[in-house]
């Protein structure tokens, strides 16, 4: 199936990551969900060489539009701004409604669907149409530990990310035991903007998590 490479978007396969393949229930709190994707969302327009990522700030270095309409957006945020500001502070803004804006763009892509609950009231939960689809960015991730073929950067970003937002856990259950050094060494080859972006990714949460527990 041609639908088990996903859409090529890595937000899009962070969020699949980030929710059940059947429920779509979330395997993390809203916030380090949030806060993934909004990396995500950046290193989409760093691979493509829209944006640099600096330690005190982000440049846009290609201010042609993408032709996916959430990076688009996410670009003209940018690009509005008079002031440039750190990735820190971007992620936090994009944070707010990250969730909801990749989960939108994956119902228009066909990968996930609406549903209706009324467990404690009545509300709506995105569910992944295809279970093996939606488990798919497993493989991508897993894909970094082989050594027989160079590692792809989507890939190795993604497993970055995915550890940043706390889903560590969640790939040991289903990656070899000596996977964390491997996938760390992966990340280690990214681009240093990239790289940098992961670790204010995990800063964020970790922040996010410790003001939640207080």
């Amino acid at each position: 199936m041609t639908r088990l490479s996903g859409t090529g978007r890595l937000a899009d396969d962070l969020y699949l990551l980030a929710h059940h393949e059947r429920t779509g229930r979330a395997h993390l709190q809203p916030r380090a969900v949030g806060l993934g994707l909004a990396g995500a969302l950046l290193a989409e327009l760093t691979l493509l060489g829209t944006i640099c990522i600096r330690s005190d700030e982000i440049m846009v270095t290609d201010g042609a539009p993408p032709g996916d309409g959430l990076a688009r957006s996410v670009l003209a945020l940018v690009l509005s701004e008079q002031e440039r500001h750190a990735a820190q502070r971007w992620l936090l803004f994009l944070a707010r409604t990250a969730a909801a804006d990749v989960a939108g763009r994956l119902e228009q892509s066909g990968y996930l669907t609406r549903v209706t609950t009324r467990r404690f009231g009545r509300g709506e939960r995105w569910v992944p149409v295809d279970a093996d689809c939606a488990f798919a960015p497993l493989v991508r991730v897993r894909s970094v530990l082989g050594a027989s073929q160079p590692v792809a950067v989507q890939s190795a970003a993604l497993a970055g990310l995915a550890t940043a937002c706390g889903l560590g856990h969640q790939l040991s259950m289903y990656l070899p035991p000596n996977a964390r050094p491997r996938l760390d060494e992966a990340v280690g080859r990214l681009d240093p903007g990239l790289r940098d972006l992961i670790a204010q990714t995990r800063a964020a949460v970790d922040s996010a998590l410790l003001s939640h527990r207080v």
